[in-house]
């Protein structure tokens, strides 16, 4: 009788603890639920904005003024890693946030001593204890042991090693491995030394004790203890600890780099929330070419500078972005961005309108213009020079950037065509008076736009005429492009950039050795207030702003003199470009003036205009499609087919254009091939040698 009130007393007992267990383990489990870990100090960290291969361009202090640059494990240097684990936690992979040997450990040292021989913090304890600090008591340190179980029970091994590395105090206003790296020794913490290493290894210990920026000798002693112990562990051999002994520690903090600074700070304000921004800046050549505007900056008067933009045209990726030659310079107002100020261009808009001519078949670059005093209502323009230069060719006008001829293909165009063809492409120009209709003066630089929509209009000449938004950012996709002009305008008007005299001072580029050939245009705005270049290769277009960022009058400062020497200078930073210059697209006109249709050799003060269908000789007609017809749009199982048109009569070359824009398929012949875009009304228009002209309006169903 007795055995069996043993085992019922034992069956009691074994309840009684597998209840209290059981209510251990829910009490634990809705604790941890109701008082999860906080990890409000991994969202308080620096924004970093860095090149297209991931390295620093600049950071921003977190919110309270620390630099705490976020790291992953996988993002740190295998040694210093190894160093860490075997300095700090050496079952770090193998514990579940308390590692009961270390802690027994150091229970029987300070029994044995009477005081604390060594600590038994884990990586995870230290990481809870950086999460949510607390004075170092008994107290904190079991709330430390149960906010490791629950760090282990939610995040793997290496998101913990990531929470210390990013948290991990190194000094002053330092958290974390990344920024210690970096402003200790300018790197990266994947590149890191065995001196370096073990001297990270050792500040977070004693941070503010062991600070080598203050305290030389004492940093140098907690790196010597490091290197002890792994030699003693067997993690490094004597000899690479005694060679890393002996290299000198670092005397100070580095600067912060403030590489890209504009582009870095509008990045961040457009996400402010990001994190890490990954730019499409080329590190190295930003860093070339801000050390070039600052040699350039300071041959300029007091209160001017200049800003430079590259991009590749391709991708359309910022491969540099200058918003001025001394960000720190005060007296220059160095942090305004003047690639986003909006300025008068100076005549850097007249390819523009040259190239809206072509298209519309008012000049080719062949014909003859004339330079003379012309009358515009109540405008009359003056040359930059006060000159006349009489006739010339149209290529030669735009080369000279003569205003006369300028203006009289904008008065022929239509000023608010012309300033329409920059807003449908998404690049509006900003009018002296929104409320009143663009005026001639618009061409001449009557108007404003900045640095950036000028890079893009002119990288959209070295792409065919297609407009594609620049892209600052990794995650920015490539968009279709809009079209500005057609291929065979975008053309002409290379042909005729890249015929420029180079700046003075400057070998032409046939004289030069692997010289890139530059079409550009330079520009100055009235009062010498804004110096402009911009330039394009096949692989790259370059922006060239000089000016004071305040609008005040310069004394002489023009573009050919002021920047165009500087767009020179930054080609010669960039990769030579393989690419052959583009070939003829379909429909250009390569002749000489004598050679043009009759209309095309002479541009004349009246505006010509196509006569009405059908209305120009009598042997000229369109047969196909016939006037006023309703035609089925030719389909295929792939979708819509071109659309054939035939001409009879008439003296040849025929032009053909459908609703003012030229057909290129299937130049000066008496038949072409049109590819509608869909059904509706069409107008197609034939135009002879001699000007003769016919038209057929359709409607395609």
């Amino acid at each position: 009788m007795g055995m069996n009130i043993q085992k019922r007393r034992l069956r009691i007992a074994l309840v009684a603890a597998g209840t209290l267990l059981l209510a251990f383990i829910a009490s634990a489990a809705v604790l941890d639920r109701l008082f999860p870990p906080d990890l409000s100090r991994l969202g308080d960290l620096s924004v970093l904005v860095t090149d297209k291969d991931g390295k620093l361009l600049r950071a921003f202090p977190a919110a309270d003024g620390n630099w705490r640059l976020p790291v992953t494990a996988a993002a740190v240097d295998p040694r210093f890693r190894r160093m860490l684990l075997a300095y700090e936690d050496k079952r770090f992979y193998r514990h579940f946030g308390v590692d009961p040997l270390a802690l027994l450990r150091a229970m029987g040292q300070f029994v044995a001593s009477g005081h604390v021989v060594s600590g038994a913090s884990t990586l995870t304890m230290q990481t809870a204890r950086l999460l949510e600090p607390r004075p170092r008591t008994l107290g904190a340190k079991l709330i430390e042991m149960g906010r490791a179980f629950q760090l282990e029970e939610r995040f793997s091994k290496d998101q913990i090693l990531a929470m210390y590395l990013t948290l991990a105090p190194y000094g002053g206003n330092l958290s974390g491995l990344r920024a210690a790296a970096r402003f200790y020794f300018g790197k990266e913490p994947t590149e890191l030394s065995d001196a370096e290493a073990a001297l990270l290894v050792a500040l977070p210990q004693s941070p503010e004790r062991q600070r080598p920026d203050r305290f030389v000798a004492v940093a140098g002693e907690g790196r010597a203890r490091v290197l002890g112990r792994l030699v003693a562990d067997g993690v490094i051999t004597a000899a690479a600890a005694s060679e890393a002994s002996g290299v000198p520690l670092p005397q100070g903090r580095l600067a912060a780099p403030v590489d890209a600074a504009h582009l870095a700070a509008r990045l961040v304000a457009a996400s402010p929330d990001a994190g890490e921004i990954r730019s499409l800046i080329d590190g190295d050549l930003q860093r070339r070419l801000q050390a070039l505007a600052l040699r350039r900056q300071l041959g300029l008067e007091a209160g001017a500078t200049l800003a430079i933009l590259v991009t590749e045209n391709a991708t359309r990726a910022v491969r540099a972005y200058i918003g001025a030659g001394d960000f720190f310079d005060g007296a220059s107002r160095g942090q305004n961005d003047m690639v986003r100020a909006i300025r008068s261009p100076g005549s850097t808009l007249k390819p523009f309108v040259y190239g809206l001519a072509f298209d519309d078949l008012v000049i080719h670059p062949e014909t003859i213009v004339t330079d003379a005093p012309t009358r515009f209502g109540d405008y009359a323009p003056q040359n930059f020079d006060h000159r006349f230069h009489g006739e010339m060719t149209a290529a030669e006008a735009l080369q000279l950037s003569l205003n006369i001829p300028a203006v009289a293909l904008l008065d022929r165009v239509g000023p608010a065509r012309f300033a329409g063809l920059f807003a449908e492409v998404g690049l509006p120009l900003h009018l002296p008076d929104p409320l009143q209709p663009p005026g001639l003066p618009i061409v001449l630089g009557g108007v404003g736009t900045s640095l950036e929509d000028l890079v893009t209009l002119y990288a959209a000449l070295a792409d065919g005429g297609l407009v594609k938004p620049l892209r600052f950012t990794a995650d920015a996709k490539l968009a279709a492009g809009k079209r500005l002009l057609s291929p065979v305008a975008a053309w002409y008007l290379t042909r005729i950039l890249s015929d420029m005299p180079p700046p003075p001072s400057r070998l032409a580029s046939a004289n030069r050795t692997h010289a890139p050939v530059v079409a550009y245009k330079t520009g100055t705005s009235y009062g010498f207030r804004d110096a402009w270049a911009i330039g394009y290769t096949a692989q790259y277009t370059v922006g060239v702003w000089v000016g004071r960022p305040d609008g005040s009058f310069s004394a002489g400062r023009m573009g050919r003199d002021a920047a165009a020497p500087i767009l020179f200078a930054v080609f010669d930073q960039l990769p030579v470009s393989d690419l052959p210059p583009a070939p003829p697209p379909a429909g250009a006109i390569i002749a000489a003036t004598a050679d043009l249709p009759e209309a095309l050799r002479r541009f004349g003060a009246a505006p010509f205009s196509l006569p009405q269908a059908n209305g120009g000789r009598d042997d000229l007609r369109i047969a196909f499609p016939v006037d006023g017809s309703t035609v089925e749009l030719p389909k295929t199982s792939a979708g819509l087919k071109s659309l054939p048109m035939d001409a009879n009569g008439g003296a040849l070359p025929l032009v053909w254009l459908v609703n003012g824009r030229r057909v290129d398929s299937a130049p000066f012949r008496r038949e072409a091939e049109w590819l509608p875009d869909g059904p509706g009304a069409a107008r197609i228009t034939v135009i002879d040698r001699a000007g003769h002209a016919a038209s057929s309006e359709v409607w395609l169903q």
